[in-house]
């Protein structure tokens, strides 16, 4: 029986079973099966050396592992060079564990006309400076007017704008926003953060001047609730929403093809079973 695993810590609102084992079954993989695992952080090490013999074929990781993982590492490919960050382990051979991340791939391909033509020359605020953050700041940056980031740890989004600016011809297109306040009103407000996991949790960030902006875009990386309160004060407000579900899927399916060789489809059959 070939083992997959999501490990994350917390791990319970996790749908990546349900999606994982659909396709498996779909595709007549009967001797796999996908399993979320919460660890600690002294698990890391163990996880690996299991990809690494074998005795698992595959693992996601999510938060708040993504950095944290990739020590124990051999390899990293070019989509988690770069961010430092890993969302996919494999093993490739010789005992040789290879991380990359699928979440730049999910992000991009969750907007129906690519990232180029949604978000060219808009200004985007970014709440979080972790994560899938790290991975999707490379995409953005490229087509960004300007980016604003806000982060608890200030030092923390500091570090990532000077690793990004200049990324595009020596543009800075980054800037740093003390926590708790907004930039100028933007084209598009990303929370990359986990707040909103759980019922009744705020980012505690005021977004009155977005009040009856029906062009603004807030978008939720998280897709479990389907509707955090970021996302509802913003419906409510008039603004336009989104939620993770479709860089979920995406993000899933990269990772599918390269633990499997099948390209699975998402289907209206798949994107209801994240309807929960």
């Amino acid at each position: 029986m070939k083992k997959y695993l999501v490990i994350g810590n917390p791990i319970e609102h996790s749908l990546s079973p349900l999606i994982h084992n659909y396709w498996m079954k779909k595709n007549g993989l009967k001797d796999s099966i996908y399993e979320k695992r919460k660890v600690e952080e002294e698990d890391l090490k163990d996880i690996v050396n299991q990809v690494r013999d074998k005795k698992l074929a595959g693992v996601n990781v999510t938060l708040p592992f993504k950095e944290k993982i990739v020590p124990f590492l051999d390899r990293l490919d070019d989509t988690a060079a770069q961010s430092k960050t890993v969302n996919t382990l494999i093993n490739v051979g010789s005992k040789t564990v290879l991380g990359l991340n699928t979440d730049g791939i999910g992000f991009d391909r969750s907007f129906a006309k690519g990232l180029k033509d949604e978000l060219n020359g808009k200004d985007i605020f970014v709440i979080g400076a972790g994560g899938a953050m790290l991975q999707i700041l490379l995409s953005i940056v490229l087509y960004a007017n300007k980016i604003y980031i806000t982060n608890r740890t200030r030092k923390k989004a500091e570090q990532l704008r000077d690793k990004h600016n200049g990324v595009v011809v020596g543009e800075k297109k980054i800037e740093v926003i003390d926590w708790g306040k907004t930039p100028k009103v933007c084209d598009l407000v990303i929370n990359t953060t986990s707040v909103g996991l759980r019922k009744n949790e705020n980012l505690g960030i005021d977004f009155k001047e977005y009040e009856n902006n029906k062009s603004a875009l807030f978008y939720d990386l998280i897709y479990n609730p389907e509707e955090t309160n970021f996302l509802r004060e913003a419906r409510l407000r008039g603004n336009k929403t989104i939620n993770g579900k479709m860089m979920f899927l995406n993000q899933a399916l990269a990772s599918f093809e390269r633990w499997t060789g099948i390209s699975p489809k998402i289907d209206n059959e798949v994107i209801k079973l994240l309807d929960r």
